[in-house]
């Protein structure tokens, strides 16, 4: 492992932050001394993220409650940052929307509207406000969260699995744009961990059986290390595997 403030003088954007993977990456990377800039739509969530990260590093993040699919304040934030950082080292991108899993001729439209708008349109939307500052950076690093539903979908999944694949194609666009740049940009595939997202997903499993979202910290600090060359597609499960790790890894391909 790296030194444990590898991460001293990093500037590092977390959006979804306000609980379960984005809550504990955003820990997680200010207790390896980045400045965390946390993003969610729940106040009292950021405060509380705000107040575990002051008692674990002595400082403070970094707080903008913000909808993803506001276009606009993303347009605002990213001038923001600018102008006080004047670059972001670190993008980790965790807003995600369900949906509802339901047949889709059932799909309400609102519905698909919502995935689609938190999932892709969102993600075009922040590559685009943050992209500046990214190219700013010495080495910048871009995380999106993703699903084993983009690749494999299946029946009921469909608001869900098709603004994932949105997503990935989005990333994967950006990634080849800045392949000349000192830019790299990670889809990273959680598995099945202990989220709302996917106690909504999967109401009759026991929590207990989950991987907390905490877990994921080694794999994301990895993607992020100055200096490195991060894949552009990394399981959690996978790695886990790779370094012989036991724990609660659930059979289902798709991911919250």
């Amino acid at each position: 492992m790296p030194d444990p403030k590898f991460l001293n003088d990093k500037i590092a954007l977390v959006t979804g932050a306000s609980r379960g993977i984005g809550y504990a990456l955003a820990l997680g990377l200010a207790e390896a001394g980045a400045h965390v800039i946390a993003t969610a739509r729940t106040q009292a969530g950021l405060e509380e993220l705000d107040d575990a990260i002051l008692a674990a590093t002595g400082a403070h993040a970094t707080l903008v409650p913000l909808d993803i699919t506001d276009g606009d304040g993303l347009d605002r934030l990213g001038a923001a940052l600018y102008e006080r950082f004047g670059k972001l080292d670190i993008l980790v991108s965790s807003a995600g929307d369900l949906g509802l899993l339901t047949p889709l001729a059932h799909l309400d439209p609102k519905v698909w509207e919502r995935a689609l708008a938190v999932n892709a349109t969102a993600t075009f939307r922040l590559i685009r406000a943050v992209d500046p500052l990214l190219r700013q950076g010495e080495a910048g690093r871009a995380v999106f969260l993703t699903t084993g539903a983009a690749t494999a979908p299946r029946a009921f999944w469909g608001a869900y699995a098709a603004s994932k694949a949105a997503l990935e194609s989005l990333v994967q666009v950006y990634a080849d744009e800045v392949d000349t740049t000192a830019i790299r940009c990670t889809l990273l595939s959680p598995g099945p961990l202990r989220t709302r997202m996917r106690m909504q997903a999967f109401p009759g499993e026991d929590p207990a059986d989950l991987t907390p979202p905490e877990a994921l910290i080694p794999l994301l600090l990895e993607l992020v290390t100055p200096g490195g060359e991060p894949p552009l597609r990394a399981s959690f499960p996978a790695w886990r595997k790779q370094h012989g790790e036991q724990g609660a890894i659930h059979a289902c391909a798709l991911e919250s």
